[in-house]
C-alpha cells in the first residue's frame, strides 16, 4: 500500500508539473536554490517531478516492482526510511558535484528506486534481475556492480545529461540503511555487499579530496565552468529573483493577497521598494 501511495503522489505531482511550468519551476531540484536561497524543500520535491511521461512511467514500473519486496522484508516504515534517505542522499552528492555550476537541475524519483534496488541486493544479492522487456536474468549483485561502474563512468564523463550522482548517492544510502536494519545480510554476503561498496566509497573520497578529478570538457560541461562571473551571477540571481516575483503575483491573481505567508508579503514589498 505505502508503494502505491508513492506512485500516486508521483503522478499527481508530476502531472502538475507537466502542466504547469512555474510549478516545475518551483519545486525541482536545482543548485542556487538550495545553496543561495535555502530551498531545501528541493531536495525532496525535485524527485516527485518527471520530465516526461515515459520518464514517469519507467521510474513507477520500478518503484512498483521492487517496493514490495523491500517492504516484504523491512516492514513499511522502513521502507520508506530506506526510499526518502536514498532520495535525499542521492541529491545530497549530486549538489557536491555541482556545486559549482549553478543553473544544474535535476527531477525524478530514480535516486530513491536506485536505494530500493540496492537495498534488495543487499539481502538478496544471488536473485535475478533483468533490463525492462529484455527476457535475460542475471544475478542482482552482478547488476549493481554493471550499475556502479556505469554511474563512476557517468559522473566522470557526463556523456548524457543524467543524474549519475543522484543514481549512485541514493544506491548507496539505500544499501546501508538496509544492512543497518538488516546486519545479518552482512555476514551472509559480505564479500558481495564489500565489491560494490569499495569501489563506490573510494570514488567519493576522491570526489571529496580531489574535485578536481572531475574537471572534463565535453558537450554538456561546454556550457559550464567551475567558476562565473560576477556578472554572470547578477543576472542569475536577478532572473531568480523575477521568477520569484511572477510567483507570488501568479498567486495574487488565483488565490488574493490574504494567501500569501509572512514572509511572501516580505519579499513582495522588498521588490516593490527595490523597484522605485
Amino acid at each position: 500500500m505505502a508503494g502505491i501511495i508513492l506512485i500516486i503522489a508521483n503522478i499527481v505531482f508530476s502531472y502538475q508539473g507537466f502542466t504547469n511550468e512555474m510549478f516545475f519551476e518551483r519545486y525541482k531540484f536545482e543548485v542556487d536554490k538550495v545553496l543561495l536561497y535555502k530551498d531545501y524543500k528541493r531536495l525532496i520535491t525535485g524527485n516527485f517531478l518527471h520530465v516526461s511521461w515515459l520518464h514517469l512511467i519507467f521510474n513507477m514500473i520500478a518503484l512498483y516492482a521492487f517496493s514490495g519486496a523491500v517492504i516484504a522484508n523491512l516492514g513499511v516504515f522502513r521502507f520508506l526510511i530506506v526510499y526518502f534517505g536514498s532520495m535525499i542522499g542521492g541529491d545530497l552528492l549530486a549538489l557536491f558535484v555541482h556545486r559549482n555550476h549553478p543553473d544544474y537541475s535535476s527531477v525524478g524519483a530514480s535516486g530513491a528506486i536506485s536505494g530500493l534496488i540496492f537495498a534488495s541486493i543487499a539481502v538478496f544479492p544471488g536473485m535475478g534481475m533483468g533490463l525492462f522487456l529484455i527476457p535475460i536474468s542475471i544475478p542482482a549483485w552482478i547488476f549493481g556492480l554493471l550499475f556502479i561502474a556505469y554511474s563512476i563512468y557517468g559522473i566522470k564523463s557526463q556523456n548524457y545529461n543524467i543524474g549519475h550522482e543522484a543514481h549512485l548517492g541514493g544506491a548507496l544510502v539505500g544499501m546501508l540503511i538496509a544492512l543497518l536494519f538488516e546486519p545479518a545480510a552482512f555476514a551472509q554476503n559480505y564479500l558481495v555487499i564489500l565489491l560494490i561498496l569499495l569501489p563506490s566509497l573510494a570514488f567519493i573520497y576522491l570526489i571529496l579530496t580531489r574535485p578536481h578529478i572531475l574537471l572534463i570538457d565535453n558537450l554538456y560541461f561546454k556550457t559550464h565552468s567551475d567558476f562565473y562571473s560576477i556578472d554572470h551571477q547578477y543576472n542569475y540571481e536577478k532572473q531568480s529573483r523575477q521568477e520569484e516575483l511572477d510567483m507570488i503575483l501568479d498567486k495574487i491573481s488565483r488565490k488574493g493577497m490574504r494567501s500569501l505567508s509572512r514572509s511572501e508579503k516580505q519579499k513582495l514589498k522588498e521588490y516593490s521598494r527595490d523597484a522605485h
